[in-house]
């Protein structure tokens, strides 16, 4: 399955996520810092995509609400 998520209060503006059954295999941001969010994004490849939303979901940049990390569990939840 594949989804293209549009993130909301972060510097990201897209999230492209592959996922087979229950795990993702492809993570891709657009926008917002490049290094970490290749490093999040190698992370939760290969991962079950509950644990990733568990591990994800909540995470705050500064004094925003959420996250690029946060986004990326509310793609995966849309996907469920």
């Amino acid at each position: 399955m594949e989804l293209t998520y549009r993130t909301k209060g972060t510097c990201s503006q897209l999230i492209e996520v592959e996922t087979e059954e229950n795990t993702i295999r492809k993570v891709r941001f657009t926008g917002g810092c490049n290094g970490n969010l290749k490093g999040i994004s190698r992370l939760v490849e290969g991962m079950d995509i509950d644990e990733a939303i568990s591990r994800l979901e909540g995470i705050r940049c500064g004094s925003k609400s959420t996250s690029c990390p946060d986004q990326l569990a509310k793609a995966l939840k849309q996907m469920k």
